[in-house]
């Protein structure tokens, strides 16, 4: 069983820079994708960045010139890098990662806080 552990959230002042690690305890390149989730107060969660085994990236429209997502699979490792952060920014921060086997499996890290304030 791969267990992803998130890390790198925190406080930040609006305009400021966060990065993100979602580090898996096993191999990464059996994953077709990986996302990072989002979750504020009183919100549903929503989908900010995903990236394919093949490095194709998508972005929430919100986020889109401001994150960048990437993956090492070396290192076993997904980045969610987060420029010019605003309030709204604020949320839980959750990696999920999917693997094909007789049916689509799901893992999810346990999160990380996420604070844009000044």
């Amino acid at each position: 069983q791969v267990q992803l552990v998130e890390s790198g959230g925190g406080l930040v002042q609006p305009g400021g820079s966060l990065r993100l690690s979602c580090t898996a305890s096993g191999s990464i390149a059996s994953f077709y994708v990986m996302i990072w989730y989002r979750q504020a107060p009183g919100k549903q969660r929503e989908v900010v960045a995903s990236i394919s085994s093949a490095g194709r990236t998508n972005y929430a429209d919100s986020v889109k010139g401001r994150f960048t997502v990437s993956r090492d699979n070396p290192k076993n490792t997904m980045y969610l890098q987060m420029n010019s952060l605003k309030p709204e920014d604020t949320a839980v921060y959750y990696c999920n990662a999917k693997k094909r086997d007789l049916a689509i499996v799901d893992y999810w890290g346990q999160g990380t806080q996420v604070t844009v304030s000044s």
